[in-house]
């Protein structure tokens, strides 16, 4: 399987033959495979896009564990309109197919990912009290598909991905208070795209992925942070390329959709028990998809949003909602948009804020896509009645960017391809 960057270069490629004029500095215009990235589908199932792995129990963010409250100093600048998006700053790089955790001292680690001069080993700190971006320690290791969780002991694990020309078995821990990367024990399985959950025991749950060219797997395994190793646990009942995890409120991990060996979109998922240390199918969303996110509500009830159903099919506005006790999945209203490779993200109030993403669907005609690459459009889901509106929009269209939560409530999006397939370093507030 091709990395996910030869797909924007297709993308990109018909928004050329459209009469768009995407950068030249992206390298990955005209299909070229451009400088390393995750992994796609190539070839005639170029629709195989990679998606943010939801994990932690919390939102989809491009791959990236937010895992509890945090503290910190408020965000710098004045109080915006509420539901609006507003400018903070940029990154001291583009760069999408990062990963953007937030910290216990308030601040985003911004880490890894890729631009135009390759994958990236870089990292940067969000100071929301300054509303600035700044360098901090590079990773061991440059990697993107990679997840990145925080730990319980403030720390951040960052595990697997892909380098530019092997699949990684490498971990490294990330120490915010004196802002390095150190090695860690390695994976057992070297993979990318996977999914990584903060247990409630402390451990970290790492589950499917692809571990060769169109190879996935089933197999799954525990980080000990005290010990600083991984063990083998007990393998899913289905091999997953970009699931989704998502820790509940009774402990239990569930895993939804992606994609299997023979590379057909999943409808089905199954649960995780730390305390036996097994995997049991549960119920069935009502539509297949991957590179969709989910979300744990306030309820205890999680929400599966968008995705992609693969190769020439409709990307999905279609949500669910999957209810623990029953162990069953059931529709729930739709997006305004359709949409994958967005962001989903828990707000204070209890509603979700869906941002970004693409609506490209490359069995459509070249004259529907140029709009259609990156979206700028936002949407709101309120639980308490099932619905999805819309709300502001971003001041720039984009898809593989990361979202995060801050201590103040807002939400930093940051990063991405917009919708000439330019990568960017540009950041913006949700309030």
């Amino acid at each position: 399987m091709r990395n996910r960057i030869v797909m924007v270069g297709f993308m990109v490629t018909v928004l050329a033959a459209c009469g768009s004029s995407p950068s030249t500095k992206d390298g990955v215009s005209d299909g070229a495979p451009g400088s390393g990235g995750t992994v796609g589908a190539g070839g005639a199932d170029a629709g195989v896009i990679a998606g943010a792995t939801g994990t932690g129990g919390t939102t989809a963010t491009g791959g990236t564990t937010g895992a509890g409250g945090t503290t910190g100093s408020g965000d710098a600048a004045a109080t915006p309109a509420i539901n609006t998006f507003t400018g903070s700053g940029s990154m001291t790089m583009a760069r999408y197919e990062h990963t953007a955790t937030l910290l216990p001292n308030g601040k985003v680690l911004i880490a890894g990912g890729i631009n135009e001069s390759g994958l990236l080993a870089s990292a940067e700190l969000y100071d929301p009290g300054a509303a600035i971006f700044t360098s901090t320690g590079s990773m061991t290791t440059a990697r993107n598909a990679h997840t990145a969780t925080l730990l319980s002991n403030g720390m951040v694990l960052f595990a697997g991905g892909y380098d530019g020309s092997a699949y990684l078995a490498s971990a490294e821990l990330y120490d915010p208070l004196i802002g390095t990367f150190s090695a860690t024990g390695a994976m057992i399985v070297a993979r990318q795209a996977h999914t990584a959950t903060l247990l409630s025991n402390g451990k970290v749950l790492i589950a499917g992925g692809e571990i060769g060219n169109a190879i996935m797997t089933n197999a799954a395994e525990l980080y000990d942070p005290a010990a600083g190793t991984f063990s083998a646990t007990g393998s899913m009942t289905t091999a997953r390329y970009l699931p989704t995890a998502t820790l509940l409120s009774n402990g239990m991990a569930l895993v939804t959709g992606g994609l299997d060996v023979s590379r057909t979109v999943l409808a089905s998922t199954e649960l995780y028990d730390p305390a036996a240390g097994t995997f049991s199918a549960t119920g069935s969303m009502t539509t297949a998809r991957y590179a969709h996110t989910t979300t744990l509500l306030p309820s205890g009830m999680v929400l599966i949003a968008g995705g992609h159903p693969r190769g020439f099919g409709t990307v999905i506005s279609a949500a669910d909602l999957y209810d623990p006790a029953a162990e069953t999945f059931s529709a729930t209203g739709s997006m305004t948009a359709a949409r994958y490779e967005h962001t989903a993200t828990l707000l204070p109030n209890g509603m979700v804020l869906i941002a970004g993403g693409s609506s490209f669907d490359i069995g459509a005609p070249p004259s529907e896509h140029a709009e259609k690459f990156a979206l700028s459009a936002a949407e709101l889901f309120d639980p308490s009645v099932g619905t999805f509106t819309s709300t502001g929009s971003m001041a720039v269209a984009r898809l593989w960017h990361t979202a995060a939560l801050l201590s103040s409530g807002r939400v930093l999006i940051a990063g991405g391809v917009d919708d000439n397939g330019g990568i960017l370093a540009s950041a913006e507030l949700y309030e």
